[in-house]
């Protein structure tokens, strides 16, 4: 189900490292592998980003009013889209996303809060809905 999102300067040929400065190091020795990733990601050009990417970023907390807008279209066409582990996982992350960061894009957040409506109630949706709904 596809809605209109309202157009957004996303600056999609940049990186998070040159929009959400200041860039970070690069990834201490030895470290994780989500922490090398992450930091990787944090140097791609966001129209780039594909939805497992958006999943990883947006579950860490970084670069959240950068990624919420790149991740609620992706969930209005398809709100249980499958980026990498199970059905809905990108959902699930911009769900219980804090609210504060979602009071930087409510609009998206009440676009999102409608599409999830639809779906049958899980916990966290009901929430959501509850905050964002109008």
């Amino acid at each position: 189900m596809a809605r209109a999102v309202p157009p957004r300067l996303l600056h999609l040929d940049r990186t998070l490292d040159e929009l959400d400065g200041p860039p970070w190091p690069p990834a201490p020795e030895p470290t994780t592998s989500l922490v090398a990733r992450c930091h990787a990601l944090r140097r791609r050009p966001l129209g780039t980003l594909a939805p497992a990417d958006l999943r990883t970023l947006i579950t860490q907390d970084i670069a959240l009013p950068f990624l919420l807008p790149l991740a609620v279209p992706l969930l209005l066409e398809d709100p249980l889209l499958d980026a990498y582990f199970y059905e809905g996982d990108l959902l699930h992350a911009t769900l219980t996303r804090p609210a504060a960061a979602w009071a930087l894009v409510p609009d998206l957040a009440a676009l999102l809060a409608a599409a999830v409506a639809l779906l049958p109630t899980t916990p966290e949706r009901a929430d959501f809905v509850a905050a964002h709904g109008r």
